[in-house]
């Protein structure tokens, strides 16, 4: 279980360098990186615009858990 914790988020495939074929949410913590289920990368602004997720890693909250080798997000929220 992942209780709301500080982790870093941005685009998987952008920022991560994680394989994909579109732009989707991923977060990084403890050096492993992780696409989200239960959040997207459009639900936080403009992922194209120069700090959007695609262009910038930045800092969100997250809980939920790991499964399967990605993230099913209880709460994300992306912090300014």
């Amino acid at each position: 279980m992942i209780e709301s914790r500080i982790v870093e988020a941005a685009c998987g495939e952008c920022q991560f360098g994680m394989p994909g074929k579109g732009c989707d949410l991923a977060v990084r913590m403890d050096g492993q990186s992780y696409f989200v289920d239960g959040a997207g990368i459009d639900d936080h602004g403009d992922a194209h615009a120069q700090d959007g997720l695609c262009n910038a890693v930045r800092q969100a909250r997250v809980a939920g858990e790991v499964r399967d080798g990605r993230v099913m997000a209880n709460a994300f929220e992306l912090l300014p």
